[in-house]
């Protein structure tokens, strides 16, 4: 019988639980023994480790929809990559993760993450040397390459459609205009999709330069006085400072335009997981333990059109834009972000939407 752990790490979204739920049904079937890592890293730097054994009813099935992680995902204030690294505790830190899961003795573990954690658990794969290293993509943002969706994007989606579907109204009402700022981080994804989804009529993302006086130009063209300006919070403005949706605004103020500002913040990361996310999720569940099931390691789980599949942590990272992290100045990070050939792109320029300055 196999002994394997699931354990959730770096930012929560909608789609966590309903994978946790899907593992250890399918550990269930196939006869595993199936245990859950309480706050990630911090779980396994605890004495005693935090562990608890996965039952079918520990995330029972009308909870697994719900948003955030039954397994939580860390404390600020406790030991992490990030702190290990700018502390010069990072070999110390490696040793007591090494060390615990040596413990535990187990034949596989599911990683639930993000590009950082996927980054790292690469970065510094001799932890993860005993066991067999499965990897699942998780995030709003969907910058994590190979795979053609993540878990949590859809959600986060829908989240901010619906927001954005009430602002709407009240700027009609007004006559005004709302920048509304998206999360993202340095992939405008988010902001492209749930842009398009409303019928937003500028979306500002990292990957496509833009003009402020062509946008001031095109909103003052548009055929009424209302409307969503979508802005993700990666974009810059030289020679301005503060949060993007801010900066837009005072250029649209000073230019006449009647507008507002609006921050979803992290209603993005919550609701009930779509069902497209649920079906993701499950997909990449069992995926990851047929992975375990044909010894596996250092794999990630990836959508591929309508099938999954894994592919090599090593492939993840050298296929993404890899560059330094902004939090652990040492360590870099595989991304992935909007090409310029998305045909969403397209379907936003058709749409008289304006997106910034193409090649």
């Amino acid at each position: 019988m196999k002994k394997i752990a699931i354990m959730t790490t770096g930012g929560d979204c909608s789609g966590l639980n309903t994978v946790i739920n899907r593992v250890v049904l399918g550990a269930k079937i196939r006869g595993w023994q199936t245990f859950g890592i309480i706050d990630g890293t911090d779980g396994l730097c605890s004495k005693p480790i935090n562990i608890i054994e996965m039952k079918p009813n520990t995330v029972p099935i009308e909870n697994a929809r719900l948003a955030g992680s039954f397994l939580h995902n860390g404390h600020a204030c406790m030991l992490n990559f990030e702190k290990a690294v700018q502390t010069g505790k990072i070999k110390e830190f490696n040793k007591t993760l090494r060390d615990a899961l040596a413990k535990l003795k187990l034949d596989a573990l599911v990683l639930v993450g993000g590009n950082g954690s996927f980054s790292l658990a690469w970065l510094n794969r001799e932890i993860y040397h005993d066991l067999s290293l499965v990897c699942i993509p998780k995030t709003i943002d969907f910058d994590i390459p190979l795979t053609d969706c993540t878990i949590g994007f859809d959600t986060a989606v829908e989240q901010l459609t619906k927001y954005c579907d009430q602002i709407l109204l009240t700027a009609r009402s007004h006559h005004r205009w709302f920048v509304v700022q998206t999360m993202g981080r340095d992939c405008g994804r988010l902001a492209l999709h749930a842009g398009i989804a409303v019928g937003a009529d500028a979306i500002l993302v990292p990957e496509i330069k833009f003009d402020v006086d062509e946008l001031i130009q095109h909103i003052k063209s548009v055929d009424r006085d209302y409307g969503i300006i979508m802005v993700s919070e990666g974009i810059t403005l030289r020679g301005h400072s503060g949060r993007p949706a801010d900066m837009i605004s005072r250029k649209l103020t000073a230019a006449g335009i009647t507008n507002r500002t609006a921050f979803p913040d992290y209603i993005q990361r919550a609701g009930d997981t779509v069902a497209g996310d649920r079906i993701l999720a499950t997909k990449m569940a069992t995926c990851a333990l047929d992975a375990i099931e044909n010894n596996e390691t250092y794999v990630m789980t990836a959508l591929r059109g309508r099938e999954c599949v894994t592919v090599p942590l090593s492939e993840f990272y050298a296929t993404g834009d890899v560059r330094a992290d902004p939090n652990i100045p040492a360590i870099k990070t595989a991304n992935a972000y909007i090409e310029p050939d998305d045909p969403l792109l397209h379907v936003a320029a058709d749409l008289n939407t304006y997106i910034g300055t193409r090649e």
